[in-house]
């Protein structure tokens, strides 16, 4: 895993499969966010960026790009894969399965998320905060 650090950015490349560097990455974004957001709103952005770096690990073959920029007008995380896929959120299935829960869950608890597409690949974003669906958030991350 590479991973680079500022005052309100957080960058980091995920391996193929390496799930171990979801929880790494949680960490990292926890530190990102001490001094600036209260512990509910951090918890909450923990597991929507764990969700969003679990899907792209385990839907996909490729390695994932985890970007988050912290500011006066909120937070925003993007994770990047590598694969055309359009992601869906779909209910649950019935019994206590936990697939396809984590877009449910972001779409739920997010201010406001959305894809990206790239040349190759796509963005799956989330933004918690007050300005969060500016083009100019989009581009801080």
């Amino acid at each position: 895993m590479r991973s680079q650090a500022s005052a309100d950015r957080l960058r980091r490349t995920l391996g193929r499969a390496d799930l171990r560097a979801v929880s790494e990455s949680r960490r990292a974004l926890r530190e990102l966010l001490r001094h600036r957001c209260d512990p509910e709103r951090s918890a909450v952005a923990e597991l929507l960026t764990s969700e969003l770096l679990t899907n792209a690990l385990v839907h996909t073959d490729r390695e994932a790009v985890l970007t988050a920029a912290v500011g006066s007008w909120g937070l925003r995380v993007e994770v990047r894969d590598f694969t055309a896929r359009e992601p869906r959120p779909r209910p649950p299935a019935g019994n206590d399965s936990t697939h396809g829960r984590g877009l449910v869950l972001v779409e739920s608890l997010a201010d406001a998320w959305g894809v990206r597409r790239h040349g190759v690949g796509k963005s799956v974003w989330f933004a918690l905060g007050t300005d969060t669906g500016t083009e100019a958030d989009a581009d801080a991350a």
